[in-house]
């Protein structure tokens, strides 16, 4: 049982350090929020929720991969090589393809006009909801511009991992 709860302790090590040192991780984080943030103005019903929460874990889950496929390509060969560049390409055109079928899931989900012309009404009646958007928009900006932390020196050894 302690192997099976430290595997999700490794995980989350994992994805602390995409959210740390990866730039484009906070980015599709913070796209997520937003997103989430304006979802519930358009009653979706269940089946949409999952379509939307799974498109969102698809893009953070290849970004992740991403990562892994960047660090073990940098372990492997630190010079220049084509191999290497095309390994590091092709996860990061995996990223791009996911994050592009996002986006177009987002425009089929939220493609309704009546919806936005509502929740501009519902901004103009509550003027904090808008003053509260434009206010959370330099908090994202500096999440994704400083929120993470340059690798300056080797990170140490890991232990090992113990089964």
């Amino acid at each position: 049982m302690r192997g099976f709860l430290r595997g999700f302790r490794y995980a989350a090590r994992g994805l602390w350090f995409c959210v740390r040192h990866e730039r484009n991780f906070r980015i599709h984080m913070v796209i997520a929020a937003y997103v989430l943030a304006f979802a519930p103005y358009f009653s979706l019903n269940r089946g949409e929720w999952t379509a939307l929460l799974a498109v969102i874990a698809l893009v953070l889950a290849a970004e992740a991969l991403n990562t892994a496929v960047e660090q073990a390509v940098n372990l492997a060969s630190p010079e220049r090589r084509t191999r290497a560049r095309v390994a590091k390409d092709v996860a990061a055109g995996a990223v791009l393809l996911c994050a592009l079928f996002a986006v177009a899931a987002g425009a089929v989900l939220f493609a309704r006009p009546g919806i936005w012309r509502t929740i501009g009404a519902d901004f103009r009646a509550h003027v904090w909801k808008p003053v509260l958007l434009l206010a959370s928009i330099p908090l994202g900006l500096w999440f994704i511009l400083c929120g993470g932390r340059r690798l300056k020196k080797k990170p140490r050894p890991l232990p090992p991992r113990g089964r």
